[in-house]
């Protein structure tokens, strides 16, 4: 909100409105957000959590505001991002010319657990592999803008995006129009009409496909299936015939020609991936390759979620597209190369290391804030297997006001972003702000305690 000691030209308005409630005002409005968070099911489920299931992604209720300047160069860098991710999948999965070039290492992508064999020579429908996608940016101290991660499997929390704004609504109200926030409201509408994108047909059924009631997002999977007037499916729902996919419904079999699937590539189909899965539906898998069924994302886009792929899409970029990337990412170091590892080693105490794989803030060391017995584990663990773990520089995250029990103060913020793949590339003007509420932590995830902002992006 503030540049050294003057506030930000964008958060002028808010701030002049913010000063006219009380510490005592802003804590009541802050219970009844949490509450009314809690009335509206807007819970996730922690694992390993013994204190209790369900828990509410605590709103502050203080919003993060983006210029509309400041915005154009997140959607212009994003859809720059995801043209290239979409185009280097497609090049993987086929004739592997960025392998055969040199500019991604050829063992790297084929040693991804997320490259599927099965995948190879797929084509989904109207080329596209990455239909929705949550790329996770950072900011800097000196403002400017870093991709941290991206994340095309099953990207989540747009649900808590929407929801936060009508809550926003509520404690502020009339400030919206006066600001000229650009409205989220539309993201459904947004969402369908890219799935409906997918298929041939003049009006395709649509489902949301989730693991279940004990799946960590499963509200976000009723609350879209609901929002855009859709079914909502297990894979026990569904089932396979003659390479169509159909719901079981109390009138008989339906057909689906569009499946909004919230569950990791493996678990689909048991008989194409995991044998194991309890999720998936056996043959949906060929039903897809036959085009009978539309999957989005579609299977084998994980390959570009693994954090050792990330650090080359810079160079993606420039070889598919021929330009610099628009938004840098962080400067990351592959334990997998020699030099990279010895440096992270002889450094671990200074970076933040990530497995390759991993999500939701699991599998990480903050060097920084660690002690030297876990400083000695992680060594341990990158000797072991270099190729599944990288690392970054701390970087030090911009802070928005935020209100705590002994009154605002700076935290520690995050961005993402949800950019939709049908027509055309679609940002949405508003996103996620994920937000550390302990103090000087830098981990925003839910699953570690983090809570979130609504994201105002203004119109000017």
């Amino acid at each position: 909100m503030f540049d050294d000691e003057s506030c930000r030209p964008a958060y002028q308005q808010f701030k002049q409105a913010l000063e006219q409630y009380s510490g005592k005002k802003l804590l009541q409005l802050q219970d009844s957000s949490d509450k009314a968070q809690m009335s509206m099911g807007m819970t996730f489920n922690v694992y390993h959590d013994n204190q209790g299931v369900e828990k509410i992604l605590h709103l502050d209720l203080i919003p993060r505001i983006i210029s509309g300047e400041e915005w154009s160069i997140i959607e212009e860098g994003l859809k720059q991002r995801i043209s290239a991710i979409n185009l280097f999948i497609n090049d993987i999965y086929h004739d592997q010319n960025i392998l055969k070039d040199g500019i991604v290492p050829k063992e790297l992508v084929l040693s991804s657990r997320d490259y599927l064999k099965p995948c190879i020579g797929l084509n989904p429908p109207k080329g596209i592999w990455c239909h929705i996608t949550g790329s996770d940016i950072v900011r800097d101290k000196s403002g400017k803008f870093y991709v941290l991660e991206d994340n095309l499997r099953c990207p989540s929390g747009v649900s808590y995006l929407l929801e936060n704004r009508e809550i926003i609504k509520q404690a502020f109200p009339g400030l919206f129009t006066g600001l000229g926030v650009r409205p989220v409201s539309d993201y459904s509408n947004m969402l369908l009409n890219m799935l409906q994108h997918l298929s041939d047909k003049p009006n395709p059924t649509v489902a949301v496909l989730t693991p279940g009631i004990y799946n960590s997002a499963y509200f976000e999977h009723s609350y879209l299936a609901q929002q855009m007037g859709v079914q909502l499916v297990t894979g026990q729902d569904l089932i396979v015939k003659n390479k169509n996919v159909y719901m079981q419904t109390t009138k008989g079999l339906q057909q689906v020609d569009v499946i909004y699937r919230r569950i990791d590539d493996t678990f689909l189909d048991p008989l194409a991936f995991n044998p194991d899965s309890m999720l998936g539906i056996p043959g949906i898998f060929e039903a897809y390759q036959a085009g009978n069924v539309a999957l989005a994302n579609a299977p084998g886009t994980g390959v570009a979620d693994d954090k050792a792929v990330y650090a080359y899409v810079p160079r993606i970029i420039k070889y598919y597209l021929d330009q610099d990337p628009i938004i840098e990412n962080v400067p990351t170091y592959l334990c997998s190369e020699p030099e990279d590892l010895a440096y992270v080693l002889e450094n671990i105490e200074d970076l933040v290391v990530k497995e390759t794989n991993a999500a939701g803030g699991y599998g990480m060391l903050i060097g920084p804030k660690a002690d030297p017995s876990e400083h000695a584990k992680f060594r341990k663990l990158v000797k072991e297997d270099p190729r599944n773990y990288i690392a970054q520089p701390t970087l030090s995250l911009s802070t928005v006001p935020t209100i705590t029990s002994k009154g605002i103060a700076p935290r520690h913020v995050d961005l993402r972003p949800y950019v939709l793949y049908g027509d055309h590339i679609k940002v949405l003007p508003g996103a996620l702000t994920r937000v550390a509420l302990v103090e000087g932590s830098l981990v925003v995830n839910s699953s570690q305690g983090g809570g979130s902002k609504d994201t105002w992006v203004l119109f000017d």
